[in-house]
């Protein structure tokens, strides 16, 4: 699978749009093309450059395979969403420490084999967990912020 989107390229930066500061607004995504084989989605970004280590900003899971993409803000119908390490549901956007290199977000999106099982509120590790040994395709979308 391909992953991309519209307001930035793959290790580019990100608009402020998408930032933390800037209201949690999730980037436009796109991606094809999504094997038979799967059954469910499931998206995570995560931030590998946090000072206390990776901090999950997204996490979806249960998108149904026929969805090629999602706009600006957009919870596809019937996806579970994700606790990020923010505290809340859903997307939460990159707020670096002000003054640090650019760091990288990493939006991975997994093409499952059987359903994740996950329900609103699982964690990154709770993801990681339920799409191993499931996962039959895969692609990776990295964006950069600095404030």
């Amino acid at each position: 699978m391909t992953l991309r989107s519209a307001a930035f390229g793959d290790h580019t930066l990100m608009p402020s749009d998408y930032s933390h500061d800037s209201g949690d607004l999730s980037p436009p995504l796109e991606w094809s093309p999504v094997p038979e084989r799967v059954v469910e989605l499931a998206l995570a970004c995560e931030d590998p450059d946090a000072p206390s280590g990776t901090f999950a900003h997204w996490l979806l899971a249960g998108i149904d395979p026929v969805t090629t993409g999602l706009d600006a803000g957009e919870r596809p119908t019937g996806a579970v969403l994700g606790r990020n390490d923010y505290g809340s549901a859903g997307y939460g956007g990159p707020k670096p420490p002000v003054g640090d290199d650019p760091h990288r977000y990493f939006f991975r999106l997994y093409g499952l084999a059987e359903p994740s099982g996950l329900r609103d509120g699982f964690t990154a590790e709770d993801l990681r967990t339920a799409v191993e040994d499931k996962i039959v395709a895969s692609a990776t979308l990295v964006g950069t912020y600095a404030r």
